[in-house]
């Protein structure tokens, strides 16, 4: 087990990072809201889990571990695997999921893509001893840093559908973020907005509203 890991950030991509280890380069899926605090060449340390396949050994990286351990118990969940589990954690904060499965709200739960009422209901039987009492409100904390070059939109909708927005809906939620009139990310006079992470937020913020 890999409990965690400490180095120098090599490269944050859409839904990964790259953090150089002793000269070795790991690479550890992530959630967005991690990978919106991470930069290029700063040093970090992310609590991590390891999910072991017959064909393939997966690192995912976290910031903190309150986050790591949330990610693997709704894994105990029937038909939640690391990809549901990513998106639970890119709509809902950790807290988020515990008022929320405490407080039973399936509203909640199904603005998560990929989690249908039926799923929800399974999530609160299974999780309601497992997740602990919340001590706090839920918020929304999904974000991803990725590099500053062109094609911004591209890359806010492949991290939107990569969490399991249908495209249609994704690429309406971000029309909708940058064109608002006071929009804090409308676009400038060159097209482009002030920060993709800033965009993400919003945009999750929109789908969570309309989903």
């Amino acid at each position: 087990m890999i409990a965690s890991v400490r180095g120098r950030v090599a490269a944050v991509r859409l839904d990964s990072v790259v953090i150089e280890v002793g000269g070795v380069g790991l690479l550890l899926q992530a959630t967005p809201g991690t990978l919106a605090e991470l930069r290029p060449g700063q040093e970090t340390e992310l609590a991590t889990s390891l999910v072991v396949r017959e064909d393939s050994l997966t690192l995912f990286g976290f910031g903190t571990t309150d986050e790591r351990d949330v990610f693997e118990t709704v894994q105990t969940v029937s038909g939640i695997g690391t990809r549901l589990a990513l998106a639970m954690l890119a709509v809902h904060t950790p807290e988020g999921l515990r008022l929320a499965v405490a407080q039973q709200d399936l509203t909640a739960l199904t603005k998560v893509p990929g989690i249908g009422r039926k799923g929800a209901q399974r999530i609160v039987l299974e999780l309601t001893d497992r997740l602990g009492a919340p001590s706090g409100g839920a918020t929304v904390a999904a974000a991803v840093k990725p590099a500053d070059t062109g094609g911004w939109r591209d890359q806010v909708l492949d991290a939107l559908t990569g969490l399991g927005w249908p495209a249609k809906a994704a690429s309406d939620a971000v029309d909708k973020v940058v064109g608002a009139p006071d929009s804090p990310v409308a676009l400038d006079e060159n097209g482009t907005p002030p920060d993709m992470a800033q965009v993400l937020r919003a945009a999750l913020r929109q789908l969570g509203r309309t989903g």
